[in-house]
């Protein structure tokens, strides 16, 4: 048997990296994001067959981003207080209904309804995820956060494929297909929630009955954390707004900038969210090697120049930048998520809730501010001003360091 440690809240983990776990948890992320991409891909699908206004299409954005990511802390910290196992095949079966229900709506209404299932499916499935990719990770906390958080961004960059291959030649029907791929998410994650549910009783966990919510975390953390935990949500709001903008309108520039069909126009998305994906994987190890507070400035300021560029090139040209951004701006994401957690330790689900689900759910709001502005003044106003968002990075040089941050939680 595996030697054991003990962890900041007293749950003994093993030192082994379980890559069998990493992996499927990682396949799973994929599935549930993949799932979750549909609803932004079908965009130009329902705005053509419903007649859908740009801002009908932010609200629908942000009814599955509110759902889904505001959520995620105070799912994560129930599950602080008490490891939820099965609750992950749980919440992917109401994805399964949602995602049914969305290939069938006939009206705008019901689109919401169906957006609302999928988005609680996947507010219970990341918090969960999270614990389960850290109690898999052994001593390798960086590598299996990459492993787990480029599934879910891999999932994401399948959305323009989704529309080129399905949607477009079949319509809103064509959502159907991925019921298929939500039960099949459901038997793995039954799998996992069974070696979840071992592996509590193997490590005989006792989980401290704390109360970890926002209203209670300010008395348990000093003035110095909960300001550089404000900063560190804020820096991936800005990121999250500007995600919002490229995948959600991006495509209908392209239309109108390039004269491009709606299947071109989703390639240039895949080439965004595929370097994206692989920023995701490799960021870790990056961090690593250079620390974590270096990375998240170059990877969000340092996409600044490319982004405000993209609307003004050529079509070859904006697919060149739209490669760099992706990898550039991406590689911070499971950066911050590590970052946040070493901030706060003990407290795995609450913040990866906070990074992963309620600093997303903010910038959902993007979605619905992104839309009207591009309502009222047009989608290269919104295009520029989208391009501007990564500047807000340098607010990553108030950051401690990441020696400094490793003294925050000793003092």
């Amino acid at each position: 048997m595996a030697q054991s440690v003990v962890s900041e809240n007293g749950v003994a983990l093993h030192k082994q990296t379980t890559y069998k776990i990493l992996i499927i948890m990682g396949f799973c992320h994929l599935l549930n994001d993949s799932i979750q991409s549909v609803i932004p891909a079908m965009f130009p699908v329902l705005g053509k067959s419903m007649g859908l206004t740009f801002t009908q299409l932010g609200f629908i954005a942000f009814s599955l981003n509110i759902v889904s990511t505001i959520m995620q802390p105070f799912i994560g910290a129930l599950s602080d207080k008490k490891p939820m196992p099965y609750a992950l095949p749980i919440g992917m079966t109401s994805t399964l209904f949602g995602v049914i229900g969305l290939a069938f709506a006939p009206n705008y209404s019901l689109v919401l309804i169906s957006v609302l299932f999928i988005g609680l499916g996947s507010a219970i499935f990341h918090p969960e995820g999270s614990r389960v990719a850290h109690m898999a990770a052994g001593s390798r906390k960086g590598l299996a956060q990459s492993i787990y958080q480029v599934g879910g961004n891999s999932g994401q960059a399948l959305a323009p494929l989704i529309t080129a291959l399905i949607l477009v030649p079949l319509g809103q029907i064509g959502a159907a297909w991925f019921s298929i791929v939500a039960a099949m998410a459901v038997l793995l994650l039954s799998y996992i929630a069974f070696w979840y549910s071992n592996k509590l009783k193997e490590m005989n966990v006792i989980v401290p009955i704390n109360k970890v919510s926002m209203s209670t975390l300010a008395g348990k953390v000093s003035k110095n954390i909960l300001f550089v935990l404000v900063l560190i949500l804020f820096l991936i709001f800005a990121r999250s707004w500007y995600v919002a903008g490229i995948t959600n309108y991006y495509a209908f520039f392209a239309m109108e900038q390039y004269g491009m069909s709606i299947g071109k126009a989703q390639m240039f998305l895949f080439a965004f969210l595929v370097t994206g994906a692989l920023g995701t994987f490799f960021g870790g190890p990056l961090a690593d090697k250079f620390g974590k507070r270096n990375i998240i400035i170059a990877s969000i300021l340092g996409s600044a120049p490319l982004s405000i560029l993209i609307p003004f090139v050529p079509a070859t040209i904006s697919f060149i930048l739209l490669l760099l951004t992706g990898f550039i701006l991406m590689s911070s994401f499971s950066v911050t998520v590590i970052y946040a957690q070493e901030l706060v330790p003990g407290k795995i689900g609450t913040m990866a809730g906070l990074t992963v689900g309620l600093a997303f759910g903010m910038g959902a709001i993007g979605s619905i501010a992104l839309g009207i502005m591009a309502d009222h003044y047009g989608l290269l106003i919104t295009l520029i001003f989208t391009g501007i968002l990564p500047v807000l990075g340098a607010l990553g040089f108030l950051l401690p360091t990441d020696r400094k941050l490793a003294k925050m939680n000793v003092q």
